[in-house]
């Protein structure tokens, strides 16, 4: 049997203490990722929202990217560098994909509006 396997004890508190730790860790990593992946979901579906509440839903997730206050921890600023995420990276990345559908939806309203009526 392999010596280092023999010399761990489990009811030893320090290796349950941090196992704890990691269980723990864990778990704020999934609760983080799933506030970033809820936002990012809300900045992309409703970028285009014409309802009320998809407008809000839209505007709170654009907001949270676009502030730099990390005095709060639920921050965006704080929950990237938990995640080990540059926000700086992420939020570029946000703008321009915004930007690519904001252009996309802009031309073909354009071209809906500028289309010759067929024949009747």
């Amino acid at each position: 049997m392999n010596r280092a396997l023999q010399m761990v004890d489990p009811t030893d508190r320090g290796v349950h203490d941090s196992n704890f730790r990691k269980t723990i860790r864990d778990g704020e990593e999934r609760l983080l990722l799933a506030l970033l992946e809820s936002a990012t979901e809300d900045f992309q579906k409703y970028i285009h929202a014409q309802d009320k509440r998809g407008k809000e839903l839209f505007d709170a997730a654009e907001e949270w990217f676009l502030t730099t206050d990390d005095s709060y921890f639920l921050s965006f600023e704080n929950v990237c560098e938990y995640l080990h995420f540059n926000p700086h990276y992420v939020r570029t990345g946000l703008m321009r994909w915004k930007a690519a559908h904001s252009n996309n939806a802009t031309r073909r309203h354009a071209n809906t509006v500028n289309a010759p009526l067929a024949p009747a």
